[in-house]
């Protein structure tokens, strides 16, 4: 029940926001009452956090070369935006939906940007790049102004914009950027 209420949760606060969808919206979807809701969150705020952890993926490791794997990372995000359920990063989401003070929210939302920021930067250390840190927060505003863009613009090209910019900065940090591009999937 406990994962029925989850990909409920996940669903809807996803596609209509989380201040749209209240706990008796959930509870009617699945078929439940809000006691039982209750029984296995017993806020909407430990919902919420379920939520986002739920949502927050660690990276895999992969047996692709460290550069596929960062511009394929934009060719996944351009997949992404491709779909007609993307609504944008859901840790920004909630972040601007429930405010800078929902601190449990924002600690999430920070552990998972930054989780993304060193993951590209262990890979540009594995490429050698002298400023792996610098490189790395680049490209992750990258990846965030690429979603920017195409939730405004609704243009999956946005990605490929990115990863274009991406192979500028890593060309001028000293990566033999070539005409690699491979597929992979975002973490």
């Amino acid at each position: 029940m406990k994962e029925r209420i989850l990909q409920t949760a996940d669903r809807l606060f996803y596609l209509k926001g989380i201040r749209a969808i209240g706990v008796d919206t959930i509870a009617a979807e699945i078929g439940i009452s809000k006691r039982t809701l209750y029984n296995h969150f017993p806020s909407k705020d430990e919902l919420i956090s379920a939520y986002l952890k739920r949502r927050f993926v660690v990276a895999k490791p992969s047996e692709k070369s460290p550069l596929s794997q960062i511009l394929g990372y934009f060719d996944a995000l351009e997949r992404r935006f491709s779909a007609k359920d993307f609504r944008g990063c859901p840790f920004v989401n909630a972040v601007a939906e429930l405010g800078p003070e929902d601190r449990a929210v924002k600690k999430i939302a920070i552990a998972f940007k930054e989780s993304r920021r060193v993951w590209f930067r262990d890979l540009l250390a594995q490429l050698g790049v002298a400023d792996a840190e610098g490189l790395a927060t680049q490209l992750v505003l990258l990846v965030d102004g690429s979603i920017a863009q195409d939730l405004v613009r609704d243009d999956p090209a946005m990605a490929r914009a990115a990863k274009a910019a991406a192979k500028v900065l890593l060309k001028n940090a000293g990566v033999d950027v070539g005409e690699i591009g491979g597929a992979a999937e975002a973490p």
